[in-house]
């Protein structure tokens, strides 16, 4: 759906914005994220339903992979940082 990865630098001029106080975004279950609106596509035939679902957050995918990366820190043990396991919890929590 994304027009190629050159085209990725848009992405990049969003999160730089975002440093900058220059570019919106919207809270979401895994942080901020651009709003259609807030990604330059100028010169590219990306329609917005398109760009609506490419920053759409698929919350079963992304709980689905939380849980996997708890699986994988819960390996490390005594090891890991009790914060990080914390922050991983209030991800899964936040995608409900």
């Amino acid at each position: 759906m994304w027009p190629g990865f050159g085209e990725n630098l848009r992405v990049l001029r969003w999160v730089i914005g975002r440093v900058h106080g220059e570019a919106g975004a919207v809270d979401s279950p895994i942080g901020q994220i651009p709003r259609p609106e807030d990604i330059d596509t100028a010169g590219i035939d990306l329609p917005r339903p398109a760009l609506e679902e490419l920053l759409a957050v698929d919350r079963e995918g992304w709980r689905q992979g939380a849980e996997g990366q708890r699986k994988f820190l819960d390996g490390f043990g005594a090891r890991m940082p009790r914060e990080m396991l914390a922050e991983n919890d209030e991800l899964v929590r936040r995608l409900g």
